[in-house]
């Protein structure tokens, strides 16, 4: 089930604000932050142009929050060193998806910033 139009755009106004404060103006040419939104799930990434194609921007996976809806909770995932999503322990779930936020902007573990 997906989310309900009006927490979905409380979402994308939480992520846009936290995706903006995140990266200061002077370097958004060379590092975004920047999310994504399907069903469920919102995926939070790292993007910085590639290498050698400057144009093409490559994302490295942050943070994933998913909210189950049977117990109202959402539930933080961290990308391990592999790309594969692992529950964040100890603080793995919340019905506050903020609370989760600051938690990866916390990163008291370094698995989510490194």
């Amino acid at each position: 089930m997906a989310l309900s139009e009006f927490e979905k755009q409380r979402v994308e106004k939480i992520f846009s604000a936290y995706s903006e404060s995140k990266v200061p103006l002077h370097v958004s040419d060379r590092f975004r932050v920047e999310f994504e939104i399907k069903g469920t799930e919102i995926k939070l990434f790292e993007s910085r142009p590639h290498e050698l194609e400057k144009s093409n921007w490559v994302s490295h996976k942050v943070a994933r929050f998913i909210k189950n809806n049977k117990l109202n909770v959402w539930q933080l995932y961290y990308a391990d060193r592999n790309g594969r999503w692992r529950l964040f322990e100890p603080f793995s779930e919340n019905k506050d998806i903020e609370k989760l936020l600051d938690e990866v902007e916390r990163d008291s573990s370094g698995c989510f910033w490194g």
